[in-house]
Formats: structure tokens, sequence, C-alpha cells
């Protein structure tokens, strides 16, 4: 059961086929909660405690609305399941107020919060899967608004996502640079390793869906994923803040958005091929 706060429409999780839950229809699946989104956050927990795997979903930006409940559902071990998409300037012409930009970081700091950022819809699958299988942790999916191609193993028995980072393209030879990326920035990263390979630099590429996921790994999967003593770029289209820890150079926005085209945003903000390969060049000159 679950709904959105007056956003079904938008991010897709209208249960077709399914009526409403109302005074009169206690067998309906979707919820309206209309734009309340710390009740529906706190609605959806309060099913999820009774026995219901429970959804509550609307962007990303409007996560800060919902920050007691969805805190409150961690720290109660309450594994209910929040969707939020449209997660960076992909959002394009709503412009700053509705751009996500320090959220996923603000998401991340939560204790026993797994926030999940798919690169596609494999990885979407996974994220899934890890919520519907978690006994006592909320599940944060984080997905984007723009159309993304699968870049990702197709099964999802056994995906390595489920560790939280994984390698998903490995370096010609050893790797002189790791890229690592999240969400649809990930497409990315393999586009810049390509170019990478062809001057001359061997380049890997990790997806890192979920930062809370790969602190649950023991010490020789996360050395066998990023490895100590080699250069890592993480490229995400939001804050730099919290990457210092994986990586020693940032492609992020540590600014607020602006209105305009979701392409031409991304080239302002650097998000390009070009520029992830000079920025990996420079850290690998300096």
């Amino acid at each position: 059961m679950g709904g959105s706060a007056d956003l079904a429409e938008s991010t897709f999780t209208h249960i077709h086929g399914e009526s409403s839950f109302q005074k009169n229809n206690r067998t309906g699946r979707n919820f309206n909660f209309g734009v309340r989104e710390h009740a529906m956050a706190a609605a959806c927990n309060g099913l999820q405690l009774h026995g219901l795997k429970a959804v509550a979903s609307s962007f990303v930006q409007f996560t800060d609305y919902c920050r007691p409940s969805i805190r409150l559902a961690a720290l109660m071990e309450c594994p209910s399941l929040f969707v939020f998409t449209h997660d960076s300037i992909g959002l394009g012409e709503d412009g700053p107020t509705h751009q996500p930009v320090e959220h996923l970081a603000a998401m991340r700091v939560i204790p026993n919060l797994n926030t999940f950022r798919p690169a596609d819809g494999n990885e979407t699958s996974v994220g899934y899967k890890v919520a519907l299988e978690s006994q006592h942790t909320p599940t944060l999916l984080i997905l984007s608004r723009q159309n993304l191609p699968a870049v990702s193993p197709s099964e999802v028995l056994n995906h390595p996502a489920e560790r939280g980072a994984y390698v998903l393209s490995e370096a010609s030879t050893d790797a002189k640079v790791v890229l690592i990326g999240t969400g649809s920035e990930v497409a990315l990263c393999l586009g810049a390793q390509k170019e990478l390979e062809a001057a001359g630099v061997p380049t890997r590429v990790v997806s890192m869906p979920s930062h809370f996921l790969f602190e649950k790994q023991d010490a020789a999967y996360k050395q066998s994923v990023l490895p100590k003593g080699v250069k890592k770029v993480s490229v995400e289209a939001g804050t730099s803040f919290g990457w210092a820890k994986y990586s020693d150079a940032q492609v992020a926005i540590d600014t607020f958005g602006v209105s305009g085209p979701a392409p031409a945003l991304f080239e302002e903000f650097g998000f390009t091929i070009p520029n992830v390969v000079k920025v990996a060049q420079e850290l690998l000159n300096a």
C-alpha cells in the first residue's frame, strides 16, 4: 500500500488497477495523501509497524518536509520504503527551488537509513529487492526524472549492487584512476572511461548506489572495489559533501541550481565527458 503527496502521476507510484483507500473502501491500495509530506511519511511508518509494506513518494527536494518521519523510521528500525524522484538538476526548468543539491548528503548522514541511488532500471530493481527484504532498516530510493540507459547487469538475484558499490567496468590493465558514479552519472563515467582508455589511462568505473550498504562490507571487499593508492574521482549531481571519504577529486554541485533545459544545465555544471576526463587527468598530473 502507499501513495504520494499529490505527485503520483509524476513519480509513477500509483498502483494501476487498484482503487483508493477511503472511509467506505478499506480494500484500496492507493492513498491520496495530498500535499502533506510529513504526515504521509508518518502514516506509512504506522502502516509498516502494523505489518503492511508501505510506500511514500514525492520529489527528492521534499525530503526536507519528510525528514522527521524518515529519521524516526530509522530510529525505530521500521523498514518503510520511501520512493523519491526528480533527483538533480535534471529536473530542469522548475529551477533551484525544485532541484535537490544537498539532499543526498542530508539523507546519508541519518543512521540506519539506506539511501539508494540506482544507475538504471536493473539497479532500481535491486533497490526494491533490498527494501522488501529489509527487516530493520528503512530504504530511500532516489530516482531520476530523465530516461537513463541500461548499464548494469540485468540479473537481479545476487546483483553486486546489493553490496552498495561494485566494479561495473574494469580497466584494460591495472587501473590508474577509478571513476565512482551514482545514479544518472554512472553512464557519464562509462563514457569518460572510453576517452581515458583511448588516451592511455587505464580506468575503472565503480557504480555506488548506496554508501550505507557499502559500509556494511568487510575491508577486503572495500579494498577490491576502491583500492588504496589508486586515484579516485566521484561524479554525482549533488554536493561534494561526504565524498572525500571515497574520492580524491569530485565532480559535484556545491551551489544552488538554476532554471534551464536539463542538457544545458548538466553541461553548465561540468557533467560532461570532457570535463570528467579533464578532472581525472588533472588529478593524475597533480
